[in-house]
């Protein structure tokens, strides 16, 4: 029997002898029942199937991140709506529901990233490489958000992108910046996926991009799939400090020229033409 392929809670697919429960859409982290009116509308246009995931059963969707539709599941989307805070605080309708939990990373969890070196003028290879990344990413990426840190050497890196990026005929739709300590970091994150692009660029310190990464996972429909950085986030502590399932999918670019992926926690880097190694 061919497998199905579902969602886990981690927000990671995993092999099920089962078909899911549920329907759910990846970019706009709602879920669903398969038989919704709304779904079957969008997946007859053509423009729903390629973000398309399973779940199954409610918890698991809610664990994953993902909020009731408003449609088919308006009793549980009402009560989403009653606790707006943290959209993964949802837990099943017929249970209580607890104080939501803070996205942040705890103290012990940013002590990780004692040692990883701050953020470094971006290279001519590196924002070639991260050009490049761009241009192949299907659909075609056309308008980016771009977020930075305050450092000098993120804030060149932001400028020399959005140059080279309205250059080559891209938009810029948003360039949002952050400290390194915020109370929430809630408003960068809403500034930053307010536009609703085709795609993230990153430049940043670690740290800070730690917690902001958190808060948007959590709060925002913002994607790390679609998100692409400079060569000081493709590193493993990062991933650690902000959680592996927090980053899945960001790519970047190294100072070098090669390209970066994030999968399952691990950072692996290719150079054109070779193999990638962990």
């Amino acid at each position: 029997m061919t497998p199905y392929v579902l969602t886990g809670p981690d927000g990671l697919p995993y092999r099920s002898a089962v078909p899911g429960a549920l329907g759910g859409h990846r970019r706009g982290r709602l879920y669903g029942r398969l038989d919704c009116p709304a779904a079957s509308r969008a997946i007859a246009r053509g423009g729903y199937v390629r973000e398309r995931v399973f779940f199954a059963d409610e918890a698991t969707a809610v664990a994953a991140g993902y909020r009731p539709c408003a449609r088919c599941l308006p009793r549980q989307y009402r009560q989403w709506k009653a606790t707006p805070t943290e959209r993964n605080s949802m837990i099943h309708p017929d249970t209580p529901v607890p104080a939501p939990a803070s996205p942040l990373v705890p103290a012990e969890g940013l002590a990780v990233l004692d040692g990883v070196p701050g953020p470094a003028p971006h290279t001519g290879a590196e924002l070639a490489a991260l050009l490049g990344l761009l241009g192949d990413a299907r659909p075609r990426v056309r308008a980016v958000a771009l977020g930075h840190s305050r450092d000098a050497a993120s804030r060149a890196a932001a400028e020399g992108f959005a140059a080279a990026w309205r250059a080559s005929g891209g938009t810029v739709a948003a360039v949002v910046d952050w400290p390194e300590r915020a109370a929430s970091w809630l408003r960068a994150a809403q500034r930053l996926t307010a536009p609703a692009p085709d795609a993230w660029v990153v430049a940043a310190a670690p740290a800070g991009w730690a917690q902001l990464a958190r808060r948007l996972r959590r709060s925002t429909p913002w994607e790390p799939a679609r998100t692409y950085g400079f060569a000081r986030l493709g590193d493993a502590r990062v991933v650690a400090a902000a959680g592996a399932e927090t980053l899945q999918g960001l790519r970047g670019a190294t100072p070098d020229g090669r390209t970066w992926h994030v999968d399952r926690g691990w950072v692996t880097t290719t150079a054109p033409g070779e193999g990638s190694a962990r």
